[in-house]
């Protein structure tokens, strides 16, 4: 009985999966600080923006809450990238999934897309307020970075891209 092979296996070698997002200021920084912690032996973990807007401090507030340090990580693009061979791209909003580029050789890219903390913040009526947006997105970004080895030891044809 044989299996089904994709790309690449998970299992075998550390990969390097980049987390994209538009500002890389807290989707991508978040994903990539779940990934460090999660899939630590797995994979090697960066993030980057179309456009680099600097940290936000709330994300590293509520990654902080769950003792997932991102306070040390720098927003960065792509450009500063260019020298890292990356086997995944995820985007992480539609405006990255939208501006993402073509990647030449064995990249794969698939979007799995998330809500904009510091948008829905904006209308909240208290800190506290805006924190519980960035609360619930940080753990639904958990939940897709635990879930990533199962996501990519399926065939190429049956992942969202």
């Amino acid at each position: 009985m044989g299996r089904q092979l994709c790309e690449w296996d998970f299992g075998h070698t550390m990969k390097n999966v980049l987390f994209l997002c538009t500002g890389n200021s807290c989707r991508s920084q978040m994903a990539e600080g779940w990934a460090r912690e999660l899939l630590a032996g797995q994979i090697v973990a960066f993030s980057a923006g179309t456009v680099a807007r600097g940290l936000d401090p709330r994300a590293v507030i509520v990654m902080s809450e769950l003792d997932v340090d991102i306070s040390n990580q720098k927003s960065k693009t792509l450009a500063d990238l260019t020298d890292t061979e990356l086997d995944l791209v995820i985007t992480v909003c539609s405006n990255a999934d939208a501006h993402c580029p073509r990647f030449v050789g064995r990249t794969v890219k698939i979007h799995h897309g998330f809500d904009d903390p510091p948008g829905l913040a904006n209308s909240a009526r208290t800190e506290e307020e805006a924190l519980a947006h960035y609360r619930r997105v940080r753990d639904e970004i958990r939940v897709f970075v635990t879930s990533l080895p199962d996501i990519l030891a399926r065939p190429a044809e049956f992942r969202d891209s």
